[in-house]
């Protein structure tokens, strides 16, 4: 997070039909408090864009930080993820029978769920 002003265009924004509400809720990744209902999905992001400006510019005047958009940030490609003496047992098998490395194994995993 920052300080600087984000452009908001570049955030990540969703949206999706509410059946509770019979309307469309747009939603922005970066800023998951804040959400607009509307009769069209247009509308909805219309709305919600408006609002995350209004609400970045007001953080941007207090000097609060300010959530940098999610394709603007730099990810290492590496994480650390805790498994169970048993899963990682079962993954080290699975990936000696096709010949990888436990990391292959994984990563092709992960890129088979997305």
């Amino acid at each position: 997070m920052s300080t600087a002003m984000p452009d908001v265009s570049h955030y990540t924004y969703r949206i999706s039909w509410s059946p509770e509400d019979e309307e469309f809720v747009a939603t922005c990744l970066e800023l998951p408090s804040l959400s607009w209902l509307a009769p069209t999905q247009e509308e909805a992001l219309r709305g919600l864009r408006d609002l995350v400006n209004d609400v970045a510019q007001d953080l941007h005047r207090s000097s609060e930080p300010i959530p940098e958009p999610l394709s603007s940030r730099a990810y290492s490609g590496k994480f650390n993820l805790r498994v169970g003496e048993r899963l990682h047992r079962q993954l080290a098998i699975k990936a000696a029978e096709e010949h990888l490395s436990l990391n292959q194994y994984v990563v092709r995993k992960l890129g088979d769920a997305s």
